[in-house]
């Protein structure tokens, strides 16, 4: 049984500003909470119904058995599931981009979208993820249940792109995709280094960030209408990554 006060509480971590306030976020979903609890994050709180409690061997201070009107009231999903935790939120390091590939996500805005570029980033063993400030929240529930748990394995540094970009070798490859001008990615040599910047779903990339480009690529399209829809930011995440990791 849990009280008023702490129910209420983290039901208002459904708004960006009381997450912030308390420096936390939450995490749904079994599958979620297993990878948040072999992860090196701080779990704050959990609430789960007390089959989940007893089929998982969890009991301490701060493992509380719900009901499932309570998970209701306190879920961000149409359809909670049996287990919701509060984990502190972490602060991110800036990446050494040498000999690595690094994804760069200038205005990510849609939460689902970033959450899959989060799980193809840990798929493809991408380690590290820079963004701009104006990237959605990583914390945003929607982003942490669209990784399914990669975002526990992923380093996800938020900046002014530009700035972080004037700060790379001339030299050092910097790669995104274009719709006209680039290179066709299926026949490119592509490095095992370098910066993969993916765009905002509507605009792409920024001009200041476009300049800092040295390599663009196409993802051609083989539609046989000319004016099928761009791809959108994950899929076309999905295509440059597999490229990235075939050659």
């Amino acid at each position: 049984m849990i009280s008023k006060n702490l129910l209420k509480q983290v039901s208002s971590y459904k708004q960006k500003k009381f997450r912030d306030q308390d420096n936390v976020f939450v995490v749904e979903g079994n599958k979620c909470v297993r990878e948040l609890l072999n992860s090196d994050f701080e779990i704050v709180s959990i609430f789960a119904l007390e089959s989940w409690i007893k089929e998982n061997k969890l009991a301490n201070d701060n493992v509380f058995a719900v009901s499932e009107k309570e998970l209701e009231r306190m879920s961000n999903l149409s359809t909670p599931d049996k287990v919701l935790a509060v984990a502190k939120q972490k602060t991110f390091l800036k990446p050494n981009v040498q000999d690595l590939l690094t994804l760069v996500l200038d205005d990510i805005s849609n939460p689902g979208n970033l959450g899959t570029i989060i799980r193809l980033a840990t798929w493809f063993g991408i380690k590290n993820i820079v963004c701009s400030n104006d990237t959605v929240e990583c914390f945003n529930p929607k982003v942490v249940q669209a990784t399914m748990g990669a975002i526990f394995h992923t380093n996800i540094f938020y900046t002014d792109i530009a700035k972080f970009l004037n700060t790379i070798d001339k030299s050092f490859p910097i790669y995104s995709t274009v719709l006209e001008g680039g290179k066709n990615i299926y026949k490119e040599k592509l490095t095992k280094e370098g910066l993969i910047i993916i765009g905002n779903e509507s605009r792409g990339i920024s001009n200041q960030v476009k300049q800092k480009v040295n390599r663009p690529l196409t993802i051609p399209s083989f539609a046989e209408n000319k004016e099928v829809e761009s791809l959108n930011a994950s899929i076309a995440a999905a295509i440059i990554l597999s490229e990235f990791r075939r050659n």
